[in-house]
């Protein structure tokens, strides 16, 4: 597969990995948008958010709470952070597997762009 996240979870691509585990991976952003930029991905490769179904409701509810895992871990829980992903061409994504970011460490706008 060429999955630029895949490669990263297979430990093929170098990456700053924040915590990983059996079912979610959690790193820094090469191109961060904040001071703190953390991608959170599926170990499996899923290339959209409109690719989960009924059976990835577990996975989902897990990458979830690896996003407030992230912001534990990086110290933005208590000040705030915003986590958002990118679904389709329309919606800005540009890498074909599921992933949220978790930005922070500086206030978030609103509308986001």
């Amino acid at each position: 597969m060429d999955c630029l996240f895949c490669k990263i979870v297979a430990g093929q691509l170098p990456a700053q990995i924040l915590f990983r585990d059996d079912d979610v991976t959690a790193f820094y952003d090469i191109h961060p948008a904040a001071p703190t930029h953390v991608l959170v991905v599926p170990n499996r490769h899923i290339a959209t958010l409109n690719d989960l179904t009924e059976d990835d409701a577990e996975l989902a509810g897990r990458l979830l709470l690896a996003c407030k895992r992230a912001a534990v871990e990086t110290g933005i829980a208590e000040s705030g952070y915003r986590v958002l992903t990118n679904v389709g061409k329309g919606g800005g994504q540009h890498v074909w597997h599921v992933h949220f970011h978790v930005l922070g460490g500086r206030r978030m706008a609103w509308p986001p762009g």
